[in-house]
C-alpha cells in the first residue's frame, strides 16, 4: 500500500512537470498569462545505535513533497492555484513502517482587481489524505482515517489583500464547507451523525500567507487558515497553522523544518494513558512536526 502511494505521488510529479513544459510553450504564445512553478522535495532522517550505553532506537524516515503553483494573470483578472501532495514513512525496528505525513491539498483563488492591492475573490479549498491511518494504542490497531475520510471542501466569495506573492490574505464572510467521510465507521470521529457520510457548514473563512527571508538562503513561511461555522458554535473557530523553515545548502540540497498545528472541536482525539486509550476529547491541539535534510528540485 505504501509503495502504491509513493508511486502515485511520483506519477503526479511527472504529469505536472510535463504539463509545465507544454504550458511554457503555450504561455509564450499568450503573452505569458500563465506562470507555472514548483518544487519536488525528498527529505531523509536516520539514526542508528550499536553498543550505545545510553540506549536508543534505530529509525529511518523519508518524506516526499510536491508543491506546484499554476497562476494566471491577464488584465484585472487573476487565478492562483496550488497543488500540494505529501507522503512520508518512518521505520523503527520495534514498530515497523508507519506513515508520518499524508496530505493532498488543492487551493484555488479567482480574483478581480479592485485597487492596487485589493481584489474581489472567489476561493475553493479541498484537502484529504491518501492512505489509511491507524491508532496503534489499540490491539489490533484501529483504523482512524482513510482516503476521503475525512475530506474537506470549502468555497465562497470574498475579498483579498495581496501585497506580493509573499504577503496576502483572503476573507470570505459567506463560505460553504462540506465535510465528507466515505467510511461511515468513522463518521462520529469527525463530528458527523452516526452512519452519515457528509456534513454541511456555513460560515466565515480566513486564509493568510506570509513568507520572509531571515537571511541569505534561509526563509520562514507561515500559513494560517481559520473557519467559523455560523450554524454550530461559531465561537469555536477551527484553526490550521503551518510554519516552515527552509535552509538552502546549495542548488539541490536543503534542510527543512516544519510544524503544523490544528484545532477542530469536531474531531475526536483519543486520550492516551500509559499507552492505552481511556477516552476521547474534542478540544485537543493536534501537532505534527517534521525535520530533515534532503534533495529539492525547483523549476
Amino acid at each position: 500500500m505504501h509503495m502504491k502511494i509513493i508511486k502515485f505521488i511520483i506519477l503526479i510529479a511527472i504529469t505536472l512537470t510535463v504539463h509545465k513544459a507544454h504550458s511554457q510553450v503555450a504561455a509564450a504564445d499568450s503573452a505569458k498569462t500563465w506562470i507555472i512553478k514548483g518544487e519536488n522535495t525528498f527529505l531523509i532522517n536516520q539514526s542508528s545505535f550499536s553498543n550505545w550505553a545510553a540506549g536508543g532506537v534505530n529509525s529511518f524516515s523519508g518524506n516526499l513533497t510536491l508543491n506546484y503553483d499554476f497562476n494566471y494573470k491577464k488584465g484585472k483578472w487573476s487565478w492562483d492555484n496550488k497543488v500540494l501532495a505529501a507522503y512520508g514513512l518512518t521505520f523503527q525496528k520495534e514498530s515497523d513502517w508507519r506513515k508520518n505525513d499524508d496530505r493532498f491539498v488543492l487551493n484555488s483563488l479567482l480574483g478581480h482587481q479592485a485597487s492596487e492591492y485589493w481584489l474581489y475573490t472567489f476561493f475553493l479549498n479541498f484537502n484529504t489524505q491518501f492512505a489509511d491511518g491507524y491508532d496503534y494504542t489499540e490491539s489490533p490497531k484501529k483504523r482512524i482515517s482513510r482516503f476521503l475520510a475525512p475530506a474537506y471542501l470549502s468555497f465562497g466569495p470574498g475579498f483579498a489583500y495581496k501585497r506580493s506573492d509573499n504577503l496576502r490574505f483572503n476573507l470570505s464572510p459567506a463560505a460553504l464547507r462540506f465535510v465528507f467521510v466515505r467510511d461511515t465507521l468513522l463518521s462520529t470521529r469527525y463530528g458527523l451523525d452516526p452512519n452519515s457520510k457528509s456534513r454541511t457548514e456555513f460560515g466565515a473563512s480566513f486564509d493568510a500567507y506570509y513568507k520572509v527571508n531571515l537571511m541569505e538562503n534561509i526563509s520562514f513561511e507561515n500559513i494560517l487558515k481559520l473557519y467559523s461555522n455560523y450554524l454550530d458554535k461559531p465561537q469555536n473557530v477551527d484553526i490550521d497553522y503551518t510554519a516552515n523553515l527552509f535552509m538552502k545548502v546549495n542548488k539541490f540540497i536543503t534542510v527543512n523544518a516544519g510544524v503544523q498545528m490544528i484545532y477542530d472541536d469536531n474531531t475526536a482525539i483519543p486520550i492516551i494513558k500509559e499507552g492505552v486509550e481511556v477516552g476521547k476529547r474534542n478540544s485537543a491541539l493536534q501537532i505534527r512536526q517534521i525535520v530533515g535534510a534532503g534533495v529539492t528540485y525547483k523549476f
